[in-house]
C-alpha cells in the first residue's frame, strides 16, 4: 500500500504565496518522478511542475517564475512553493509519484494524492 498525503493550501490573496507538501508512505522502495498538477472548475488537470530523483525539472509556462518545486529524496516528499499568486492559480492541486514498490521489481506506477484546493482571491 503506497500513500500520497499533501498538505497545505488553502484561500491565499492575490500577490500571496503559500506552500504545498506532499509526503509518500507505505510500501515505497524508490520515486522516480514526484511534482504536481492542478485541476481548475471545468477544465482538465494540467502539470504544474515535476522533479526527477536526479533534481531535473520542469514547469508549465504560467507559473514559471512564481513557482519552485523541490524535494526531499530520504524523506519522499516534494514541496511546491507558490509566490506571486493570481486568481487564475485557483484550483485543486494534486501529488503525483512514480514509485517502485518492495517486491515489485522494475514496475513502476503511477500514484495521485486525493488533492488539496488552494484558493487566490482578487
Amino acid at each position: 500500500q503506497v500513500q500520497l498525503v499533501e498538505s497545505g493550501g488553502g484561500l491565499v490573496q492575490a500577490g500571496g504565496s503559500t506552500t504545498l507538501s506532499c509526503a509518500a508512505s507505505g510500501n515505497v522502495f524508490n520515486i522516480n518522478a514526484m511534482g504536481w498538477y492542478r485541476q481548475a472548475p471545468g477544465k482538465q488537470r494540467e502539470l504544474v511542475a515535476t522533479m526527477s530523483r536526479g533534481g531535473s525539472t520542469r514547469y508549465c509556462d504560467s507559473v514559471k517564475g512564481r513557482f519552485t518545486i523541490s524535494r526531499d529524496n530520504a524523506k519522499n516528499t516534494v514541496t511546491l512553493q507558490m509566490d506571486s499568486l493570481k486568481p487564475e492559480d485557483t484550483a485543486v492541486f494534486y501529488c503525483n509519484a512514480e514509485i517502485r514498490r518492495y517486491g515489485d521489481g522494475w514496475v513502476w506506477r503511477e500514484y495521485w494524492g486525493r488533492g488539496t484546493q488552494v484558493t487566490v482571491s482578487s
